[in-house]
């Protein structure tokens, strides 16, 4: 039996009659470091609780409390809804930290695939107004994040989006197009250059660990790589591990030995002392 307690369902904002929540797996130590977890489905598909069995709860077994935020989905929601809402759903955890006796003076951001996208330009854009939003209040609390961990996701927009003829055939969707509200991210190529992540490194950003697989089709590795190498070349702290024979949202990423670098490394890089 889990030694892993969840509490499910606690809502941290309300937007236009929507209930935004996020569930909750504590860790078993009473000083277990926090991390927020956004999940993927290119950005209009997923929810908070469908990775908690084989991802969440074996991460918070490891000694790291998660607390996992539903965020508005497309086509309901017009970028940047969503990292309006993970920033409100960070003030709410630092706002409600101490009745919640959980650990937030350094709390670490954690997405898989589109997730990842919008946990790390959340993590990017510190006091930014244009991504901190008004969304569910508290905000005399701190939205920065002091840990990154980036699950093959997608970097660069235009580049991830633009694909030939063939390849759009083979792969129908538009993730990246859908994003931003065109039929092909070519139509919105100077907002898409601007919301890179590589173009928003710098040495300020908090530490990143960054995951990929090899064999990934949906999301090429080659963004993973990339941002790893814009965070090191600005002079931020970057850890690039690439899978050798894993595709997008792979087993192997939440096998035991991926969980507990993971792990390992959030607990390291969010101890109190911040070394």
């Amino acid at each position: 039996m889990s030694s892993v307690r969840v509490e499910n369902d606690l809502v941290y904002a309300t937007v236009d009659g929507v209930r935004l929540a996020l569930d909750l797996y504590r860790a078993p130590q009473p000083d277990a470091p926090l991390v927020l977890y956004v999940h993927g489905g290119g950005w209009r598909h997923g929810d908070k609780a469908e990775d908690g069995p084989r991802r969440l709860l074996p991460l918070a077994e490891r000694g790291v409390t998660v607390a996992s935020a539903d965020y508005r989905l497309l086509p309901d929601a017009v970028f940047p809804d969503q990292v309006h809402d993970l920033k409100a759903a960070v003030r709410w955890l630092r706002a409600h930290g101490a009745d919640l006796e959980l650990a937030t003076e350094r709390i670490g951001i954690w997405g898989a695939s589109a997730g990842a996208y919008l946990g790390s330009l959340l993590a990017l854009t510190p006091g930014d107004e244009t991504f901190e939003g008004t969304v569910g209040g508290h905000r005399d609390q701190s939205s920065a994040v002091q840990a990154v961990v980036h699950w093959f996701g997608p970097s660069d927009l235009l580049t991830a989006g633009s694909r030939s003829r063939l390849e759009t055939r083979l792969l129908p969707f538009a993730f990246e197009a859908d994003l931003l509200g065109v039929p092909s991210v070519a139509d919105a190529a100077d907002q898409a250059r601007e919301l890179s992540l590589l173009s928003r490194a710098s040495a300020q950003a908090p530490p990143f660990l960054i995951a990929h697989g090899d064999r990934d089709r949906i999301v090429a590795p080659s963004e993973g790589a990339a941002l790893h190498q814009a965070l090191s070349r600005a002079g931020a702290s970057s850890r690039f591990d690439l899978l050798g024979g894993a595709g997008h949202e792979d087993a192997a990423f939440d096998d035991a030995a991926s969980l507990a670098l993971t792990a390992a490394w959030l607990r390291a890089v969010l101890r109190p002392d911040g070394r």
